[in-house]
């Protein structure tokens, strides 16, 4: 099904590249106008209004302005979906949008790629973490500041081999990028001697992983790698939880938890281990300031989501502002090269090979939070180090 989709965008995108290309802005507009597309509902719809929120904050703080004018953003739900997507970055590119901002699911950020390239706009991607987004040879135009997820399955397993973990059974999304990540997950375990006894593929959406769970329970796997996200990892994680999967079986996921993705699924997130792309805890001035600000204006922690998302608008802003120029083309050359020494999560570094950021990886456990601790939040437990996690271009 999902195939189809991305064909059906890509069908869409062939369309818009009937259109004549954007010339890159030189002379200056009323405003800088940002097309979002994120998820807000849908199997990832738990994440759209988080990156929506860390945005915001990220726009506050340099008074809402970029290049001196006023910074607009047009916000649009993709349901999850690249053909949705398509079609609303392609309506606000007509109506003037000097970027992208989005998605959330890796098909739509695909397809929002071919529309970038054809119109020869920016697309900033924080979230989206499959590994062809941003390759050598790739987009001219798509940049990624958040994890790939490459990165996290090496977490993944780097988590295994630590505990002790001899055989998985995993579930995956049915869904390109996640079948490539069970791919290399297999592939890396088998190096390092741990064995996979199963695997189940779950269309995005699913409601009812009851008889995978079953499975998973009547197995000899010691540990249950979940490749799903979002909507999806909550139900799982609550059907599990109701036959107590995880008091025999470590549950473990590149994406699988952080605080907002917890307190939807309860207590059976207690001991659940994930990938973690950014984190409230880490400790320097600059998420110190985000995490205040973002506090005093929601009066919540904010997400992984929320942080990845204002750390990659805020770079973006940053480098867009120092070009003094109005021509996409000088932002997407300083952006390439760009470094955020100043980054919520520590030094990021832009590779102008794939346009990828270079960054630590955080892993960590769910556990009961103390006031004003969220009631379940995240225990950062590892953080590797960039060069252990990226290959070399």
């Amino acid at each position: 099904m999902h195939r189809r989709l991305f064909m059906k965008s890509s069908a869409a995108a062939a369309l818009a590249a009937g259109l004549p290309a954007a010339p890159a802005l030189a002379q200056e507009p009323a405003d800088f106008h940002i097309a979002a597309v994120l998820a807000f509902s849908g199997a990832y719809g738990i994440i759209g209004k988080d990156m929506r929120q860390g945005v915001e904050i990220a726009v506050a703080e340099r008074q809402g302005r970029v290049l001196g004018k006023p910074i607009r953003i047009s916000w649009e739900d993709d349901e999850t979906r690249p053909q949705p997507a398509v079609q609303k970055a392609t309506r606000l590119l007509a109506n003037g949008a000097q970027m992208i901002f989005g998605a959330v699911g890796s098909a739509s950020t695909l397809a929002l790629q071919s529309l970038a390239d054809q119109r020869k706009v920016p697309l900033l991607v924080t979230i989206s973490a499959d590994d062809k987004i941003t390759r050598v040879g790739g987009s001219r135009y798509t940049f990624r500041t958040s994890n790939t997820l490459g990165m996290e399955i090496r977490m993944c397993v780097e988590f295994a081999k630590a505990r002790g973990l001899k055989k998985i059974y995993g579930v995956t999304a049915d869904y390109q990028a996640t079948r490539d990540g069970w791919d290399l997950f297999q592939a890396e375990a088998k190096k390092v001697g741990i064995g996979i006894v199963g695997n189940d593929y779950a269309p995005l959406g699913n409601r009812d992983f009851s008889v995978i769970v079953d499975k998973m329970a009547k197995s000899d796997a010691d540990g249950i790698a979940v490749m799903i996200t979002g909507n999806d990892a909550v139900t799982f994680l609550k059907q599990s939880g109701q036959v107590g999967l995880g008091k025999t079986k470590a549950q473990f996921g590149p994406v699988l938890q952080d605080e907002t993705l917890a307190a939807a699924v309860g207590p059976a997130s207690v001991g659940v281990f994930s990938g973690v792309r950014y984190h409230f805890s880490v400790d320097n001035p600059a998420n110190k300031k985000f995490v205040e600000a973002y506090r005093a204006k929601y009066n919540e922690w904010p997400s992984s989501f929320a942080g990845e998302a204002y750390d990659g608008m805020s770079w973006w802003l940053d480098v867009v502002d120092a070009t003094k120029s109005w021509d996409r083309e000088k932002w997407v050359e300083a952006f390439r090269t760009s470094t955020r020494e100043n980054s919520v999560e520590g030094r990021k570094v832009m590779r102008a090979c794939d346009q990828q950021a270079a960054q630590v990886g955080l892993w960590g456990e769910v556990v009961e939070g103390q006031a004003p601790l969220p009631p379940l939040t995240m225990k950062i437990t590892n953080t590797f180090d960039a060069a252990n996690l990226f290959e070399a271009c």
